[in-house]
């Protein structure tokens, strides 16, 4: 959270999918970092709900655990990328730089 205001960027952050579900409208902007591993909810299951739900907002999945094909997966099931932590941060702030405009909050959810 730190991290992404010192670039500019409004942070929450949640411990929960289900947390940032109950307390985020489904209509507001944002651009989602997702850890795949999350208590509850999972980052796919999170993703699958998003999709679902008709969501515009932007995802990048985050993980600490290497995982073969979860870059090609992130990417299949609509999210913008997908990061191996520890995340490089000016490659974090250029891919959400790159999110369509109206992806103007960053929500960290992990």
């Amino acid at each position: 959270k730190v991290l992404l205001m010192t670039f500019g960027f409004e942070a929450r952050t949640f411990n929960s999918a289900r947390s940032f579900f109950d307390a985020v409208p489904n209509d507001e902007p944002g651009c989602l970092l997702i850890d795949i591993h999350m208590p509850g909810l999972d980052g796919w299951a999170a993703q699958k709900i998003l999709v679902d739900s008709g969501s515009k907002r932007t995802v990048i999945f985050i993980s600490a655990e290497k995982q073969d094909n979860a870059a090609a997966r992130a990417l299949k099931v609509g999210a913008m990328g997908f990061l191996q932590k520890p995340v490089n941060a000016q490659t974090l702030v250029d891919l959400i730089n790159s999110a369509p405009e109206d992806t103007n909050v960053t929500v960290n959810s992990q």
